[in-house]
């Protein structure tokens, strides 16, 4: 038996009342005596209180052993009616020692107490059991008889005042432990759940967490009550510190115990994390363009969240080799100190012994979780290449599809891994494949914007695209480049006597012999219609060029067969080099265009390099545009409006921009004269958008100023309106002027808007979702008809001014004029008729019920101040009308 077992002291309350002898252990800290059934100990005699004592547990000084405390009457401090008695003497409090006799009243019922050491558990319960034990006790006297009795420290009954005054806060009662310890570190008073909860605590001392700190922390704070936290072992404790400088004592209370309120908050506080992890992580998968950095985002912000040392994105695909279905690792976060294991994970196989059951698994929807020595030995071995010890994984599915899988993994510990950590890596895999579907859309969408739906080639936006990357690479390494314009002979009146979808067949195979004609890095597009580009990069040799252009010509000349047709398709071709007279991306695609009209000229079935002589000018147009050039910059170029009125009512219902260039050495340049070079030396971008611009900031000022609102007409040029970036400058003009789109009226001619329909009708639509008013001007002079342009997204028709010349001289123009009015008007257009300068074509007009008109017969084109001061006056006589 050990010896602190053996050296324990036992304690026995022998107890006589009129029921008879019985024999109890104290173990607990408490005892209440009285006959009240609801008492500890109960007496049977009427000559006992309800309640007529109290036994308490007492520790012994200097020890770990405790003694009993018998005090008379009960817990609310009222005495007993008959009195308490010890060894014949009346008593209110008394320190039991062994043998004492205790009788509760007249001696009618008695209890006498023993304390006992060198006693087994074993022995010591069957002590309890035995009826005389005055009578063993005698026995054991015997110096052979292992028992022996314990005769507790006279000194113990001397402190019973200081006892007291510690018992009417009742320590010895209560199950938190109490501590109390000298300035020395020297623990003075342990109560009886102190030292059941901390056994060790006298021999740790100062080192214990319980009293770790405690002398500093004293010394170090200006009050003498605080409170702390404190962990021992897995446990963590509130703990009260009270500093009693009267007498040198630091008395600690251990408050509660709040382990799991800690680890209720700390899961808490992963979870709040976790869930603002779920937050950010989908905001970057909506709001990231790029859907790999949103991914690699995405993935940083769940790894750290989670406290993991990895995060991964499993895709499956079919194996390289074999076409089973596999899974590579398509991204990976790591934490700082751990290095990519990317190579680990391509193209393995499913069905390998090591990953068949994850397919099981995760093909089903459910999840793997766990530590890895729970896992097959063959798994193990493959995740203990990254030094994985625990793993979770959970399905990406979508539409019912298990497309891939998302993981975390710990390489510093075994991890149990908990339900909020699943279900976040589950919310996060249903945002995930739901960007993922977001990104197979948007490369849908990207393709089909940037490629010819007919013949699957680059559209002239992408080839622009890669025309614009491919010239700084060229510049770079030294080397030249060629794009050639090619246009096929006669394809029109292929197209008109076959038919569409004859002429369609024919266009997808001559895509096809183009595509092999090329080298390897070349790019082909179609441009529109019957013309391609084709953009040959790393060019060193003439001859390069030679032979490609001689390749391709040579592809066409073999028959077509379609349904029974032979066709025999020829075409022509001009090249432009990237040199010093084709240096940027445009310039080159408008030499290789001067050099395929020269092809042409020279009998077709050719191909012509460009050269200057193509594009001569006279010096005085080299002059006017050199000067063109400075006129944005040197603020020579202004806007003009030119107001439309009602025909009805005459009311102004909207303004046309007009550019207009004040030479400080010509003069005003006329529009007829500068806006052609404009258009051919490309300068027309810049001063259309310049005058986009000044016309919405404009009109921004007149609703400020608190005229009614109307709408500005700008006109765009062919090349503006071609621009790839046209809907993203006007959105981009409008937010910078703050104008409302709806008041923003956008032409083109009509000759513009058939030169590819399927282009126009696109960039139409993307205009109109934004709000903007889009017209036809100059309607009549192009080639088309009303039934075609009402496949576009129109609100407005402009009559030329040509046909209004001519209303009041020719019978059949009037017709004309009234035909186009009834047609517009059915397609819900609305109609205005531009050059109005005689009152017999005013009344015309009104007899036709055309809704608008522009001329001179109201206004001229007037500068911005002119423009004002009239919207003013008009709209101060409508205020004075309706007062």
């Amino acid at each position: 038996m050990p010896g602190s077992e053996w050296e324990k002291i036992r304690h026995l309350l022998v107890v006589q009342d009129l029921q008879g002898q019985r024999t109890m252990p104290l173990q607990e800290t408490t005892y209440s005596i009285g006959r009240d059934s609801r008492n500890a100990i109960v007496l049977r005699s009427r000559s006992v209180s309800r309640q007529h004592a109290i036994l308490l547990r007492v520790t012994l000084p200097e020890t770990d052993q405790y003694g009993f405390r018998i005090i008379d009457g009960n817990f609310k401090g009222k005495p007993s009616t008959n009195g308490l008695y010890v060894n014949g003497t009346k008593c209110f409090s008394h320190n039991l020692q062994h043998g004492d006799v205790v009788a509760f009243g007249n001696g009618q019922v008695q209890a006498k107490y023993y304390a006992i050491s060198h006693i087994s558990e074993k022995a010591f319960s069957e002590t309890c059991e035995i009826e005389n034990l005055s009578d063993l006790l005698l026995d054991q006297a015997n110096p052979t008889n292992p028992f022996q009795t314990l005769i507790v420290d006279p000194n113990f009954e001397a402190a019973s005042e200081t006892a007291l005054a510690r018992l009417a806060s009742f320590p010895e009662l209560i199950p938190n432990p109490i501590i109390e310890m000298d300035l020395e570190g020297i623990i003075t008073y342990l109560n009886p759940a102190a030292a059941v909860k901390f056994p060790q605590i006298r021999e740790i001392g100062q080192q214990h967490p319980v009293l770790a700190g405690l002398l500093n922390a004293v010394e170090d704070r200006k009050i003498n009550s605080f409170w702390r936290e404190i962990k021992v072992d897995q446990e963590i404790f509130e703990q009260c510190i009270h500093y009693l400088p009267e007498s040198d004592l630091i008395r600690t209370f251990i408050v509660r115990d709040i382990t799991e309120q800690k680890q209720a908050e700390a899961e808490l506080r992963q979870r709040d994390r976790l869930l603002q992890a779920v937050a950010e992580a989908a905001n970057y998968l909506l709001v990231e363009m790029n859907y790999e950095t949103g991914i690699d985002k995405a993935l940083a912000v769940l790894g750290e969240a989670a406290q993991a040392d990895r995060a991964y994105l499993f895709k499956n695909h079919p194996h390289l080799d074999t076409g089973e279905i596999a899974v590579s690792l398509q991204f990976e976060w790591t934490q700082i100190n751990f290095t990519s294991s990317q190579h680990h994970w391509q193209n393995q196989l499913y069905q390998s012994s090591e990953l068949v059951r994850w397919y099981g698994t995760l093909s089903c929807g459910q999840s793997i979780s766990g530590s890895i020595r729970e896992f097959p030995i063959v798994e193990q071995k493959l995740l203990a290449r990254d030094g994985i010890q625990s793993l979770l994984l959970v399905p990406l599915r979508l539409d019912d599809k298990f497309w891939g899988c998302l993981g975390l993994a710990d390489c510093s510990q075994e991890r149990l891994w908990s339900r909020h950590e699943e279900s976040t890596l589950l919310t996060m895999a249903a945002s995930i494949s739901g960007a993922w579907q977001r990104q197979q859309v948007q490369e849908t969408i990207r393709h089909q914007a940037l490629h010819d739906m007919l013949t699957g080639l680059p559209n002239r936006l992408l080839f622009n695209e890669i025309l614009a990357k491919t010239l700084p690479n060229a510049t770079r390494n030294s080397e030249s480049l060629a794009v050639m314009f090619l246009d096929l002979d006669r394809f029109k009146v292929i197209n008109d006597t076959l038919g569409h979808t004859l002429g369609d067949k024919l266009l997808q195979n001559v895509a096809q012999r183009l595509k092999q004609s090329l080298r390897e890095g070349d790019t082909v597009a179609r441009w529109g219609g019957d013309e391609f580009t084709i953009l040959l990069p790393h060019v060193n040799y003439l001859d390069e060029v030679a032979q490609v252009a001689q390749r391709i010509l040579q592809s066409l000349e073999n028959i077509f067969c379609f349904d029974g047709h032979e066709l025999y398709v020829s075409a022509s071709l001009g090249i432009a080099l990237f040199d010093e007279h084709s240096h940027d991306a445009e310039t080159l695609i408008q030499h290789a265009d001067a050099a395929l009209y020269h092809a042409k000229d020279e009998g077709r079935n050719n191909y012509q390099f460009y050269t200057t002589t193509l594009s001569a000018k006279t010096p005085e147009l080299l002059n006017l545009e050199k000067s063109l050039r400075y006129a944005l910059e040197r603020e020579e170029l202004t806007v003009y409006y030119q107001p439309r009125v009602n025909i009805v009512t005459g009311t102004i219902t909207g303004m046309e921009a007009l550019v207009r260039w004040q030479h400080p050495e010509m003069g005003l340049v006329a529009p007829g004269v500068f806006i052609p070079i404009a258009e051919e030396s490309g300068l027309i971008i810049a001063i259309g958008e310049w005058v986009l611009r000044a016309a919405c900031k404009q009109n921004q000022a007149w609703q400020k100023a608190g005229l009614p609102p109307l709408t500005v007409a700008v006109n765009l040029s062919p090349k503006q309106f071609r621009q790839s970036t046209l809907v993203e400058d006007v959105a981009k003009i409008l937010a910078e002027t703050g104008l409302e789109s709806r008041f923003l009226e956008l032409e083109i001619t009509e000759s513009t808007a058939i030169a590819d329909l399927d282009f126009t009708r696109n960039v139409l639509h993307n205009l109109e979702q934004m709000g903007v008013h889009l017209s036809i001007d100059d309607f009549g002079t192009g080639h088309s008809s009303l039934s075609r342009l009402q496949l576009l997204p129109l609100h407005n028709l402009k009559i030329d001014k040509s046909f209004i010349q001519e209303l009041t001289t020719d019978v059949r123009v009037a017709h004309i004029v009234k035909a186009i009015v009834t047609l517009g008007r059915n397609l819900g257009l609305r109609l205005t008729a531009e050059g109005v300068e005689k009152q017999e074509e005013l009344d015309f007009l009104k007899s036709i019920h055309c809704e608008d008109v522009q001329g001179f017969l109201f206004y001229k084109p007037l500068s911005a101040e002119k423009a004002t001061e009239i919207l003013q006056s008009k709209h101060s006589s409508c205020l004075e009308t309706i007062e």
